[in-house]
């Protein structure tokens, strides 16, 4: 889990940054006492302003906790190409982008509590932060495998992928994780479960030529 670094810092908003304050005061809230944690009072309190100052930059709390969200994401998917730019084969670099996942999912709890929350509207995934990190991991597997899946969608395997990374994250983030002798760490089960999933997808097309 993120350590804060002491006293919440007031001096953003006198600069002009009221919105930045408030995102990472929410962002903070999220970490420490969990989505339902908080109020927009509480995060004008933290920051020094009074609650009707927040409706300059958010319609409400739903809008704060959405654009925690969208941060959380772009984090997100920025770590994950640093991870498939790195170096090593195809294969290596797309399960170190695992290793990325749930590496920011322990040290950023508060962007990651809210970019899995509730969110309010029922349009394309796409038009929501998460489809943009899905895109991002149905354009790695393309690359990582060129060759293709056959008769299998590669956004299908991106779903399996995923939901595995997320599976192991908030397993690990719940102490639910089985642990001891001779069992795996949370980034040997996920590499493991990734290239289970690849390499099934893959003899299925060598199967079917």
């Amino acid at each position: 889990m993120r350590h804060w670094r002491g006293p919440f810092d007031r001096q953003g908003y006198h600069h002009g940054n009221l919105k930045e304050a408030l995102i990472e005061a929410a962002q903070r809230f999220i970490a420490e006492r969990g989505l339902g944690g908080f109020t927009l009072a509480d995060a004008a309190k933290l920051v020094g302003v009074t609650p009707a100052a927040l409706y300059r930059h958010f319609r409400g709390r739903e809008a704060l906790v959405a654009e925690v969200a969208f941060r959380g994401f772009s984090q997100l998917t920025e770590r994950l190409g640093h991870a498939l730019k790195s170096q090593g084969t195809p294969l290596e670099r797309f399960t170190r982008m695992g290793e990325a996942y749930l590496a920011f999912a322990e040290q950023e709890p508060g962007f990651y509590a809210a970019m899995f929350s509730a969110q309010p509207g029922d349009g394309d995934t796409k038009d929501k932060p998460g489809g943009h990190a899905f895109d991002f991991l149905v354009h790695a597997l393309s690359d990582t495998f060129p060759e293709g899946f056959k008769d299998v969608d590669v956004r299908f395997i991106a779903i399996e992928v995923w939901a595995l990374s997320h599976g192991i994250a908030m397993l690990d983030a719940a102490g639910q994780l089985p642990k001891g002798p001779g069992m795996p760490s949370k980034y040997e089960l996920l590499r493991a479960g990734v290239l289970a999933l690849v390499h099934g997808a893959l003899q299925g097309t060598r199967k079917n030529p």
